[in-house]
């Protein structure tokens, strides 16, 4: 790759005498002589074989190539700006990036909330969000490999912040052999339908304890998969209501009458990497789940009090719900 003729202090020098109106005033805000700055930028234009500016009455006014380069070159020092800042922040123990692996049943719209308020105070911090479905998210946290975890598995050897429950609704479409029985159901009418399962994303120890031993079980691979297969009339599940508010709202899927359990309400934890410190970053998007996870979901988005200042179907989820 061809290195750059034009370095990044000719762009501002070039940037101030626009800005300033003038070589002498540019000269003043950069605390050099205007010979300097008059000389790097004629040096500019030789190098680039283009005209930047031309001198109307008393100032420096940009030519129509000028201006094109002159608007890109503000992206470029603004980029290089931004990478100084991030060195800067990581030499005082900011973090590059936070990796974050959740639960595919907790609800997205709390993380965005979370996640939008983290941006304007991330100093340039990625990121890196990985859904997994119960024990996928143990295996993740106990290898090592993420920072944060949001879970609703009580993980041995683990302290974590407990959040908010997630419910899950008994639901079939309302046209179901289940809901023409007219009458409150029990588990052995469960038992002879089909039940839709989301797989577990472990690879050690699988867990299969939302299933309820029906004769006939598909096993689908996400939560929005298993919550279209129930709406068209495929079997049966435990799915979670804010996933199919919108279904239920247009009658696409109807509650089932359970005589008990038509609702599980598991309670969903925070936890984090106990082998690593939490760099500054990720403590402030600690706080923010925790804030954004007591908002209703319907409620207008702001920042939860006491944040920082701005700078997946009918399925079951198997396990223990």
């Amino acid at each position: 790759m061809k290195a750059p003729r034009v370095t990044l202090d000719q762009w501002r020098t070039l940037q101030a005498v626009v800005d300033q109106g003038g070589f002498a005033q540019a000269a003043e805000v950069l605390h050099r002589s205007q010979s300097s700055v008059s000389y790097t930028v004629a040096r500019m234009q030789d190098q680039l074989g283009v005209p930047l500016l031309r001198i109307d009455g008393r100032r420096a006014v940009l030519t129509d190539a000028g201006s094109v380069l002159l608007r890109r070159s503000r992206q470029l020092v603004s980029q290089a700006s931004q990478l100084e800042d991030l060195a800067h922040h990581m030499e005082q123990g900011w973090e590059a990036e936070v990796r974050l692996v959740v639960d595919a049943a907790y609800p997205n719209a709390k993380l965005v909330r979370a996640l939008s308020a983290f941006m304007p105070q991330s100093r340039g911090c990625r990121v890196r969000l990985r859904e997994e479905v119960l024990s996928g998210v143990e295996e993740v946290l106990k290898e090592g490999v993420t920072d944060l975890a949001i879970s609703a598995l009580n993980i041995t050897g683990y302290l974590a912040s407990e959040l908010n429950p997630v419910e899950f609704v008994a639901v079939a479409h309302p046209e179901h052999s289940l809901h023409r029985l007219q009458r409150p159901i029990n588990f052995q009418d469960l038992e002879t339908q089909m039940q839709v399962v989301t797989r577990d994303s472990g690879r050690l120890q699988p867990r299969d304890s939302g299933w309820l031993g029906a004769e006939q079980r598909w096993t689908v691979g996400s939560l929005p998969t298993a919550a279209t297969f129930v709406s068209s009339g495929l079997g049966f599940a435990w799915l979670p209501r804010h996933l199919i508010a919108r279904e239920l709202r247009e009658g696409l899927l109807k509650a089932l009458p359970l005589d008990q359990g038509g609702t599980r309400n598991p309670v969903f934890y925070l936890y984090s990497n106990k082998d690593k410190p939490l760099g500054p970053a990720t403590q402030i998007l600690v706080e923010l789940i925790k804030g954004f996870d007591g908002a209703p979901l319907d409620a207008p988005f702001a920042a939860p009090a006491g944040a920082a200042p701005a700078t997946a179907a009918g399925a079951a989820h198997e396990g223990p719900v």
